[in-house]
């Protein structure tokens, strides 16, 4: 099973989010006492994006087995699509940024986060950046005000650390002006001068700033909360409230696929190769998050209160609606 969804990956992008969770169980063996337990088969939506080889990582070394688990992953192509298919138990848990999960909550989904998953780099190159022209004249997060910022996606991370970067350094946030644009398109938008600027992640981010005709304005998540969650894991309110232990014992289950998976850094990297379909050698130079199943309460409340500043959502859910407890 495990060789099946690593392969099966780039096809199972298509169907991602038609398929149910499978029943039934698998009988795993328990040497130490010599009894057997029923394996709790679960269904993760995840990202075709690379910190999700976290959750490979697991399967692929048998972590969720020895805490009693059968995973399969399927996969979305947007974090937002996954949230309605926890929420109706099409997918048991997901991975994705926390401000969705915030969003639907917001809107009246009942999700509760279980654990952590990844994180920006509190120092040094990080993960995602905005990247501008170098004869654009735009060399502070100020100087965006009255300019146009691509983003893959709109009330997103990305415009929001902008937007409170950009009020830090004494610009109007609201005199920002975003667009959507698709990661792969972002660079040749750029160059054509139909975008100021682009907000955009590894490994489009290296890639530009290989080019001297672009510039670094800035790292947003490590300058707006250094280390903040970029992805977390969550399920339904209704998992949590019919199963807690179980969804409890998922989340210590996916804390240890990710410690051991960011530990074995070059046996992620290899993982990388098959789980993205990359080349040996940009999986070896990919600036990687930090994968930590740990919940930061804190940290990912001031993420909260930003989003409620600026109207990304209408009334900021409290902890105890957006953790599970």
């Amino acid at each position: 099973m495990k060789k099946k969804f690593l392969s099966g990956f780039a096809t199972a992008a298509a169907a991602a989010l038609m398929l149910t969770a499978c029943g039934g169980g698998t009988d795993g063996g328990d040497e130490a006492g010599g009894q057997t337990e029923e394996l709790r088969e679960v269904t993760v939506g995840v990202l075709s994006i690379a910190p999700s080889v976290g959750v490979a990582y697991g399967i692929e070394h048998g972590i969720f087995e020895e805490h009693g688990f059968d995973v399969e992953y399927e996969v979305s192509s947007a974090g937002a699509a996954m949230l309605p298919a926890v929420s109706a138990g099409q997918l048991d848990f997901g991975v994705g940024n926390p401000l969705s999960v915030t969003t639907a909550v917001d809107q009246g989904l009942d999700m509760k986060i279980v654990a952590g998953y990844s994180n920006s780099l509190e120092e040094g190159n990080d993960v995602a950046g905005v990247v501008t022209r170098a004869d654009s004249g735009i060399e502070t997060w100020a100087d965006l005000e009255g300019k146009t910022t691509a983003v893959n996606a709109l009330k997103t991370l990305g415009d929001l650390t902008i937007m409170h970067l950009a009020e830090e350094d004494g610009a109007d946030p609201q005199a920002l002006n975003f667009s959507e644009i698709g990661f792969p398109d972002m660079p040749a938008q750029l160059e054509r001068g139909n975008t100021d600027a682009v907000w955009i992640p590894e490994p489009f981010l290296s890639q530009l700033l290989e080019d001297d005709a672009n510039e670094l304005v800035g790292y947003s998540f490590q300058e707006t909360d250094p280390g903040m969650a970029t992805m977390v894991t969550f399920t339904s309110g209704q998992l949590a409230e019919e199963d807690p232990e179980m969804a409890a014992d998922f989340a210590e289950a996916m804390t240890a696929a990710l410690a051991a998976a960011q530990e074995d850094q070059e046996g992620s990297r290899e993982l990388l190769v098959e789980f993205l379909e990359i080349p040996e050698e940009a999986a070896q130079e990919l600036v990687m998050e930090r994968l930590d199943g740990e919940v930061n309460r804190e940290q990912l409340m001031f993420m909260v209160d930003l989003a409620d500043k600026y109207d990304f959502i209408d009334e900021a859910p409290s902890e105890e609606d957006l953790f599970l407890n």
